[in-house]
């Protein structure tokens, strides 16, 4: 029995859009079929970036139906965890180097309400999370080094979905797989087929010439990958 979701999931990055129209980049996303809105949060220390905070998630929330997925690239992630996910977030990921106390974390996040994530940068092995399968209701792996849109993808992220994916069949547990950074036609299909469930477009889509075309387009290729 699979333990897969019946489709694969398309969450396109507000880290790729308009920031001066964020209202309205939302609602072309929900008229598109893509089903989560990630979000990038990063604290210039963890990353050397920053993004947004509590204050646009909330704003955010208001604006949209859809389920926001808040990607927190900061250190000391317990500090705030919980507090995005009473702003709004309904999945909330913390990074595995970041967070010592990674158990407490995501215990916290999933009693305040929303899905726990563990995110793994492109040189953590996915063999740090086997100790912790059934505490997690996703893992995000990084195809890019975090901290900026646009980057090339990282090709050899295909064998840690693989090596993900046995791993949850081993254990017997859903979680879901996401993969996040140089998302594109070019290897949409490649992901879902070695496993991915979920995956995260920034450039892809608000960066093309029609991002509607370009949802399409993603979900097309990732159905392809399902049925292969």
């Amino acid at each position: 029995m699979s333990l897969r979701p019946d489709a694969p999931l398309l969450a396109p990055s507000l880290l790729s859009a308009d920031f001066a129209r964020l209202g309205e980049e939302l609602q072309m996303l929900e008229s598109t079929g893509a089903q989560v809105v990630h979000v990038d949060v990063m604290d210039g220390r963890f990353v050397p970036n920053i993004t947004i905070g509590l204050p646009v998630v909330e704003g955010l929330r208001k604006a949209t139906a859809l389920p926001l997925d808040c990607h927190l690239m900061i250190v000391e992630p317990l500090r705030y965890a919980v507090e995005f996910v009473k702003a709004g977030a309904d999945w909330v990921s913390v990074h595995q180097e970041a967070d010592p106390h990674l158990n407490r974390t995501l215990a916290a996040i999933r009693q305040a309400g929303a899905k726990a994530g563990v995110v793994l940068n492109p040189g953590t092995p996915v063999e740090t999370l086997v100790d912790l399968v059934g505490d997690f209701d996703f893992v995000l792996l990084m195809s890019v080094n975090p901290g900026f849109g646009g980057q090339s993808f990282i090709p050899r992220v295909l064998d840690k979905v693989r090596r993900l994916d046995a791993l949850r069949t081993e254990r017997g547990i859903p979680f879901l797989i996401e993969v996040d950074g140089g998302v594109s036609l070019k290897n949409a299909a490649d992901l879902v087929r070695a496993g991915a469930d979920c995956l995260v477009a920034g450039n892809a889509v608000f960066k093309a010439p029609d991002p509607r075309t370009a949802v399409s387009g993603l979900l097309g290729e990732m159905a392809k990958g399902r049925t292969a």
